[in-house]
């Protein structure tokens, strides 16, 4: 692979607190450079360490290299190990940035195809103050300024020999490119690309990560049965009086099997008749709710919780108002439920096809699952 990766950790952290490094606090359950070093997967790693850390690193299974006084002479140390090696292109990341995504790995390695390096920023929308003893001295023109982020990116030959060239002190790599002539790019950086610095930063890094792995699925179902020989329907797990019943080879309950295939359809696991085959004289006459609670029980088993839930029933009669709410209940007490995250209601076809001219009942569900 031509491209690589410099993670420089050999920081302290002082403004961050706590008894270790910043990059070595935990951040959702692991180090901060566990997510670091998964941002780049696939990416060949050379991690820039302080001596003092080296047990800590050593299970992380990437190359180490021990850091200088200075951030700069830290990556002049890892590009050195890259010296020679093939690569042609390398990204200098911050240990402490854990949620760099790959759509900004993606672009800056683009860039590089068109100049010597390229690096991540924000354009500044904020009002800029100069101040002096807690007091506003004036302001700063806003126009043509920006947010640096890493990782920065340059082709390894140019970005090696500026290192080597730089008298030392640089903020960052894009300072020490500039100082060598070396064109440095733009490219759109990403607000969630946040550099741990405070201890409240975790908080709001927490909550990126939380929303990066939440997996929201949604599913849909549609039935229909027709109407045959009753004294009553059974819609949504309540027994509601008519003058005719539903013919199905279960219950026939139509609210139902529809809202349990929304919940397969989000699994991706097909529909009732997959798992409940008509052919199978086990499930003659069965109710309905032994095929819902299968399949909310497998979302379960699978991490996923039911968001909401909106079942609506196509029919002229029976009404379904005044039995709504009890159906809401029922439902929510079987998948284990609040009834807020169910919706049950009705409307009618306007007297037009098969439920217009009352031969059967049609049922819609969408069904939200979610796993965070």
């Amino acid at each position: 692979m031509d491209t690589a990766v410099i993670i420089v950790a050999a920081g302290r952290g002082s403004r961050m607190g706590g008894d270790v490094p910043k990059q070595w606090q935990m951040l959702a359950g692991k180090p901060v450079l566990a997510h670091t070093l998964a941002a780049f997967g696939g990416i060949p790693v050379v991690l820039v360490i302080h001596p003092d850390d080296r047990e800590r690193a050593a299970g992380l299974g990437v190359p180490l290299v021990e850091g200088g006084a200075t951030r700069d002479a830290s990556v002049l140390a890892g590009l050195r190990v890259l010296e020679g090696t093939g690569v042609k292109r390398v990204l200098i990341h911050d240990g402490a940035r854990p949620l760099v995504s790959k759509a900004l790995i993606d672009r800056l390695v683009v860039a590089l195809e068109a100049h010597e390096g390229a690096a991540p920023a924000l354009a500044v929308s904020d009002a800029l103050w100069r101040g002096e003893a807690g007091l506003v001295a004036g302001t700063v023109d806003r126009s043509g300024l920006y947010r640096a982020q890493t990782p920065q990116a340059f082709r390894l030959e140019a970005i090696l020999a500026a290192h080597k060239a730089h008298p030392g002190g640089a903020l960052d790599d894009v300072e020490v490119a500039r100082a060598a002539g070396l064109d440095v790019a733009i490219v759109e950086g990403e607000e969630s690309n946040l550099k741990l610095t405070w201890p409240g930063d975790f908080a709001r890094a927490e909550a990126v990560l939380k929303g990066r792995d939440m997996d929201v699925r949604l599913g849909n179902g549609y039935d229909v049965h027709a109407f045959c020989e009753g004294d009553h329907v059974w819609l949504c797990g309540v027994q509601v009086p008519h003058g005719r019943g539903l013919l199905g080879h279960s219950d026939a309950d139509v609210g139902m099997h529809a809202l349990t295939d929304a919940i397969y359809g989000a699994l991706a696991e097909g529909d009732i008749g997959r798992h409940f085959p008509p052919s199978d004289p086990r499930w003659k006459g069965a109710a309905s709710h032994i095929f819902l609670s299968h399949a909310i029980g497998l979302a379960a088993a699978r991490g996923y919780r039911l968001a909401n839930c909106d079942v609506t029933l196509v029919c002229e009669r029976p009404k379904i108002g005044p039995h709504a709410a009890e159906m809401q209940r029922e439902l929510a007490r079987i998948m284990g439920v609040d009834e807020t995250r169910v919706s049950v209601k009705a409307t009618t076809s306007e007297r037009l096809g098969f439920t217009g001219r009352e031969e059967g009942i049609a049922a819609l569900a969408t069904a939200t699952l979610v796993r965070a």
